[in-house]
């Protein structure tokens, strides 16, 4: 069960220098919400996940069945690696259509169209490059037919039946996402009426947020509770989990939804437009659906449904593999620190996480005990009299933070991501969220040991606005750019980095 804490809301926006009396929704949130328990609901990355892994089993499994049928004497073994790579090609090109989603298992001739192309281009492929290598003799002309055929029609059934079980899960309220809607009035309660006759079963509607305050805006909309203001929904989303923004807009007030979006990109939500009271009409193509209202995308999750798991798991293996790998080297490091000087081994630092929760990050100790730290208020600088000798040597080549290894393993941190920032680290005498617009939304995925603006230089002392200005925008380009590969990238070329861009790490 979740409660808010007003008054632990307020003292947060004490300590961003933010007036109370601004934010009518912290009194919103304790009366109104959200004191009732989180439906359990199923996830749509593991449903995906698992329907994927489904799906390339039985292709495999029929391929295999086919070519026993067709396949002369001898040639057994050269369908093996034939099978796999077609069945990886085609796993690859339905995701990269986009097949493997909540929103497209709820479709039918989209979804099969999509489906059919991802296959037909995958033995086309596979045609090609029996061609291209002079391997007609050995493969068997009716054995690829047969197996495209009747391929085709086991994905539009295995499809057919993911559809009938994501139907039969949303009627019964196992897919809701918990929504809120920016705006209010009129055009918000024609949205909850269409909702609620079309989407009733996908959505848990919390209630709204809206900067007006006269009559236009309500209190109460259509039996759900004005929160706040478009400014405390962030707040609100920190304090309990946010799937959907549905933003009930008219196309026409341009400057009201770009301030919106100007506050609300920072979160780690899907934000949609709705246009249910718009005259202005889009292509079909233009628009996706939250049950029968189109919406236009405006933002999505950085990092959503199948591949939220292939990350879990590639943080995961890095991570127990590296401790594997270096802890002779951890060992060492801990033993030296202890020769040193008296004090813990480990550091332990309260930052910013994920969707701006604070996590306890671990560290080897590289400072003097009495000199410690805490929250990060000095930077450390060259030549630094509070670091030890040892210190120095660990945090010029990172070995400081290994011990973040087990953050990983907790789920607190990725092995790739942005830098997760002590809480009042400054530039210029600014706190970082201070000197950078937008500086919050770089926490739209979690944390990570090593990054994009890591390998590029931008690590160690940041004494001026450019320079985690530059950090931020770094931070900013791997989110948008975010791939399993990208992240790889980063991993690989981390050594390097330490090696030929530490000379601004003190």
């Amino acid at each position: 069960m979740f409660r808010v804490d007003p008054q632990k809301a307020i003292e947060d926006h004490a300590l961003r220098g933010e007036a109370v009396e601004d934010h009518r929704g912290l009194s919103s949130f304790a009366d109104a919400i959200v004191n009732a328990p989180i439906e359990r609901t199923y996830s749509g990355a593991i449903i995906s996940g698992v329907a994927q892994i489904v799906e390339a089993l039985l292709l495999v499994a029929l391929g295999y069945t086919i070519h026993l049928l067709y396949v002369p004497s001898g040639q057994e073994a050269f369908y093996g690696p034939v099978v796999l790579g077609t069945v990886l090609l085609a796993n690859i090109l339905l995701n990269a259509a986009r097949t493997h989603r909540i929103a497209a298992y709820r479709t039918l001739l989209n979804q099969a169209g999509r489906v059919i192309a991802a296959w037909g281009a995958s033995m086309a492929v596979l045609t090609a490059a029996i061609f291209f290598f002079k391997a007609g003799d050995q493969l068997s002309r009716v054995w690829l037919f047969t197996w495209f055929v009747s391929g085709t029609a086991l994905l539009l059934g295995f499809r057919l039946a993911l559809r009938a079980l994501i139907q039969h899960w949303s009627n019964n309220g196992r897919l809701k996402r918990r929504t809120v809607i920016v705006g209010g009035g009129q055009d918000a309660e024609v949205l909850i009426d269409q909702i609620r006759s079309g989407a009733g079963n996908d959505i848990n509607l919390l209630g709204l947020f809206d900067d007006r305050i006269d009559d236009r805006s309500p209190d109460s909309v259509a039996g759900y509770p004005k929160l706040g203001k478009v400014a405390d929904l962030i707040e609100f989303a920190r304090r309990t989990q946010v799937d959907l923004v549905l933003v009930s807009m008219p196309l026409s007030a341009e400057k009201r939804v770009l301030d919106m979006l100007t506050q609300l990109w920072v979160l780690p939500v899907d934000i949609r437009l709705a246009t249910h009271m718009s005259k202005l009409k889009f292509t079909n193509r233009a628009y996706s659906y939250v049950g029968e209202v189109p919406v236009l995308d405006m933002a999505d999750r950085p990092i959503s449904d199948w591949n939220l798991t292939f990350k879990w798991v590639f943080d995961k293996v890095v991570a127990l593999l590296a401790l594997i790998l270096l802890s002779p080297v951890m060992v060492v490091t801990a033993i030296a620190i202890k020769l040193e000087s008296k004090g813990p081994v480990f550091f332990v630092q309260n930052r910013h996480g994920f969707n701006n929760e604070m996590i306890r990050v671990y560290k080897f100790r590289s400072m003097r005990t009495d000199m410690l730290d805490q929250t990060a208020s000095r930077l450390v600088t060259k030549g630094d009299p509070r670091v030890t000798r040892v210190g120095r040597f660990i945090r010029k080549t990172s070995i400081d933070e290994l011990p973040q290894l087990f953050n990983v393993l907790k789920g607190e941190l990725s092995i790739v991501g942005p830098r997760p920032h002590a809480t009042q680290a400054k530039a210029e005498n600014l706190l970082y969220y201070e000197a950078v617009e937008g500086y919050f939304a770089r926490h739209r995925v979690k944390p990570g040991m090593t990054g994009w603006a890591q390998i590029k230089g931008w690590r160690g002392e940041t004494d001026t606005v450019d320079k985690i200005m530059q950090r931020v925008n770094h931070d900013l380009y791997y989110i948008e750019h975010w791939s399993i590969l990208f992240d790889l990238y980063i991993v690989l070329m981390t050594p390097i980095s330490l090696i030929s861009k530490s000379e601004n790490a003190y």
